[in-house]
């Protein structure tokens, strides 16, 4: 399917042109060539105890006469750690191994110098991220791919869910999903369903549960697969969730197995407290659009479910700091109606002044309550929504320290990270600091929606300062066992270690303040008792309480890492790591090996834990490309059109930006992007000056003047040029213009493929009377989140994580642009520092983008050497 959408905006001499291509990538499928037939593939999920232990196995045979390979690709959870990985290829299994991430990287960089390639876990969706792997498959020869993964199901809106990815791209003899789920406390609701579930799909889904016991299953045959009668196409592609709740006589629950203890805390019939919430909103530039008017929309609808007894205010930050109130008032119906008329009149301006904004919220709160005009029990908190990196005013560190010293502990912030361009590690610290959290609203039409939802997680607080205790000499190991929150809907968790053998009973205790009074809740459980009760299920894992604490540990160990420094983050990374692989988790810390069979062309693949934070923007190319090797320069007033050509690739763990320079003749076509995945590959031509002159010796500039874009999955071509866009969709052709030249001086063309990949193309006009320059294109690259790992091209190899370390910066020969000496994939470079351009903010200008250059054509920092990624044409 392929669709157009033609937005023209006609202001500040701007267009803007969107065209989307929803590419339908793989969730839970055997990706293979013709010949290769799948028939079977089975998803096993057991739950305990909200602890989830599923295993995926896919069956298939190559039918072929030739040796083929196939793709395994599965989607799991990004909460999830893998446990286990086996391939068996006629009758001899090939396992996966877990090590520490640095000895996995040796044996991966040493099947890279052989000209072998890996593969790896990335993450490609909302709540997903990728596991890839392939192999070589002789003729007539069967393989069989298992994974194993774990996962703590979250209570959120009164149920858990387990969420499964399922494509498999091609009819399955025997396709299957069973679930069997075991909670002690009996389940009270249990329900399943898919996003792909057609009315005649519905009543195969068969769900039953009786007691404490549950059980999903999902079996269509071949037939019941197909879109229609004789289609050979699945309509098997989506989402596919189980959700269930669990009885609750009593406001908690413990259980012990095996010498450890697990304790879930979600008492019911508590009236809500008020709550004081200041909403603190980014308005720079980059906000403009459709993202803040999707803010503006979650905001209206937040403010018809503020409760009257609540307090809150808006804060708003661009350049500078804007607080609608001075104050937090009440929110009676007058003030909401008021509120609602400030938020529709809110406008984009400026810069991004986040810490300006944050501590304007924060004292706010402090006079509020200092002031005794805030309920004396209530929850306070603030919410940041944000789409870049602050870049006005005090370091990121410094915002840092300056906050968790104003707040004290007494406020959670919780931090919206709107889309890729911005710094989401810092924003997770920010949060995890200050007891909240941080999320990702990825930019897509249901925006508003996700800001609401998140907001509906917090809009309704219980309790507060909740502190759990047990008995001293007798529990160890504890995980986190106090929180500031505790919400209508959610559930705590907390798991130890019994150390004490003689131990008959386990007593918690649940100190709170609730809106009323503080309260006390008391828990007992006979260790034989709860024991004996998990072994009722036969397919129950007897370590699923180990398990659980040592997921849960690893967890917040990860999280305290986050913001750790020095000694502390030294111990706590040992910690994770002896945990990690003494359970056989891939963490961030850790990574599986897959060693493939001798004669497969790719021997070694390595699977490691991706963090949210790693998921950077992705490398951008900049608009000028031409033979100059000189690094970028310092001179705010430059001509743009006599900057140098370059690519800039943000480095975000560093707070900093790489950028290289190509230089070629016109006429030369350039490999950006390739994802033989997905099938999206991008190529770029270069063009010269409209005039050269003939001095021997002399610098000719050249720009990117074509680009090909192309899906050989949909048979789609896209060719751009400062004249025209052109379409290629099969054997059908359109081609469109920039608009008026005249009239808008500054189109931009941007494109999404589905959730996967979000392009950027500016096109830069140079006088039409103009001796010398030609008008050209830029490109930027938005959003790859789910492209493969198997993506490279110039570009394209940067959109895995790239580490660097800057040593002896030293004056270069021109004062202003240092020396220094960088270390990048075990290379030592002499590198420059400089600024280059960055148009997807400001078309027009552009903005600055500090960043240390690369000499010779990006030598050592691309792989291999920039003539290898010439192409004959643009397709």
């Amino acid at each position: 399917e392929f669709f157009v959408f033609l937005c023209c905006f006609c202001f500040c001499f701007f267009s803007f042109l969107a065209f989307d291509f929803y590419i339908f990538l793989v969730s839970l499928s055997l990706q293979i060539t013709d010949g290769i037939d799948i028939y079977s593939l089975k998803i096993e999920c057991f739950v305990t105890s909200r602890f989830s232990h599923n295993v995926i196995t896919s069956r298939a045979v190559n039918r072929a006469n030739v040796s083929k390979e196939a793709l395994f690709d599965v989607e799991l959870p990004k909460t999830a750690f893998i446990t286990n990985f086996t391939m068996t290829i006629d009758g001899v299994t090939y396992p996966g191994t877990i090590k520490e991430k640095e000895a996995a990287q040796k044996q991966y960089q040493q099947a890279v110098s052989r000209g072998q390639t890996a593969g790896l876990v990335k993450a490609s969706g909302r709540k997903t991220e990728k596991f890839s792997v392939s192999v070589n498959i002789a003729a007539a020869s069967k393989v069989t791919f298992q994974l194993q993964y774990e996962e703590l199901l979250k209570r959120t809106f009164g149920k858990y869910e387990l969420f499964l990815k399922v494509n498999p791209k091609q009819l399955v003899n025997k396709f299957e999903i069973e679930a069997n789920i075991f909670e002690p406390q009996g389940i009270s609701f249990l329900d399943a369903e898919g996003s792909f579930i057609t009315n005649d799909l519905l009543p195969i889904i068969h769900k039953s549960f009786s007691g404490k016991k549950g059980h999903v299953s999902f079996k269509p045959t071949m037939d019941q697969q197909r879109t229609c009668v004789d289609c050979q196409t699945t309509l098997l592609s989506g989402d596919f969730v189980i959700k269930y709740d669990v009885n609750r006589e009593t406001p908690g629950n413990l259980q012990m197995v095996n010498g450890y203890f697990v304790h879930f805390f979600a008492p019911q019939n508590v009236s809500h407290l008020p709550k004081n919430v200041v909403f603190i909103i980014d308005i720079s530039g980059s906000m403009s659009g459709r993202k803040l008017d999707q803010t503006k929309e979650a905001l209206l609808k937040i403010l018809e479910d503020v409760k009257e007894e609540d307090h809150f205010n808006i804060v708003l930050f661009g350049s500078d700091v804007e607080k609608w109130k001075d104050t937090l008032i009440q929110a009676t119906p007058e003030n909401l109606d008021e509120a609602r008329r400030y938020v529709q009149s809110i406008d984009t301006r400026g810069a991004t002044n986040l810490f300006g904004g944050l501590i304007t919220g924060i004292e706010m709160l402090k006079e509020a309550q200092e002031a005794g005009t805030l309920p004396e029990r209530s929850a306070s908190l603030i919410m940041i929504l944000s789409d870049g990196r602050p870049n006005v005013g005090i370091s990121i560190q410094e915002i840092l320290l300056r906050t968790k010293n104003a707040t004290q502990g007494k406020f959670p912030i919780y931090n919206l990270g709107f889309g890729y361009d911005l710094d989401y590690g810092f924003l997770e610290k920010l949060a995890t600091e200050n007891n909240g959290v941080a999320r990702r609203i990825y930019e897509d039409s249901d925006s508003a929606l996700q800001l609401q939802d998140f907001y509906n997680e917090v809009a309704n607080p219980l309790l507060t300062e909740v502190e759990f205790k047990y008995p001293e000499n007798a529990i160890s190991d504890l995980t986190q066992n106090n929180f500031k929150h505790y919400y209508a809907g959610s559930e705590i968790v907390v798991a130890g270690r019994i150390i004490d053998n003689d131990l008959n009973s386990i007593t918690a205790e649940v100190k709170a303040h609730g809106a009323e009074q503080d309260v006390t809740y008391a828990e007992q459980a006979d260790v034989e008792e709860t024991a004996k009760a998990t072994e009722e299920q036969k397919y129950i894992f007897g370590d699923f309480i180990e398990r659980l604490w040592a997921y849960l540990t690893i967890q917040q160990l990860l999280e305290k890492r986050n913001v750790a420094t020095g000694d502390e983050k030294t111990n706590l990374t040992a910690e994770i790591l002896d945990m990690s692989l003494k359970y056989k988790f891939v963490t961030p810390l850790t990574s599986m090996v897959v060693t493939k069979p001798e004669d497969t062309v790719n021997e070694t693949a390595i699977a490691d834990k991706p963090l949210e934070a790693d998921f950077a923007p992705p490398p951008r190319l900049c608009p000028w490309q031409g033979p100059s090797s000189s690094p970028p320069s310092y001179d705010p007033v430059r001509n743009p059109f006599d900057a140098d050509p370059h690519f800039i690739i943000d480095v975000p763990q560093k707070e900093d930006a790489l950028c290289f320079n190509i230089n070629e003749e016109p006429g030369v076509v350039l490999n950006l992007i390739r994802d033989p995945t997905t099938g999206i590959t991008v190529n770029g031509q270069l063009i010269g000056e409209k005039k050269s002159s003939n001095d021997v010796g002399s610098i000719h500039n050249t720009y990117i003047g074509r680009l090909g874009i192309r899906n050989t999955q949909l048979n789609v071509k896209l060719e751009i040029t400062p004249e025209s866009i052109t379409l290629h969709n099969g054997t059908k052709q359109m081609m469109f213009t920039w608009l008026d030249e005249v009239t808008l001086l500054h189109p931009s063309l941007e494109f999404s493929m589905g959730e996967g990949a979000t392009f950027i193309v500016v096109l830069h006009q140079s006088w039409s009377k103009h001796a010398v320059h030609p008008n050209f294109l830029g490109f930027y690259t938005l959003d790859s989140h789910r492209l493969s790992g198997r993506t490279h091209g110039l570009l394209g190899q940067f959109f895995h994580p790239i580490d660097f370390n800057i040593l002896e910066v030293h004056p270069g020969s021109d004062p202003q642009k240092p020396d220094a000496t960088m270390i990048v994939k075990n290379n030592q470079l002499t590198v420059t520092r400089g600024w280059q351009k960055d148009y997807t903010e400001d078309v027009k200008h552009g903005t600055n983008v500090p960043c240390w250059f690369i000499h010779n054509n990006g030598e050592g920092l691309i792989d291999g050497i920039y003539t290898d990624y010439i192409v004959p044409s643009l397709f």
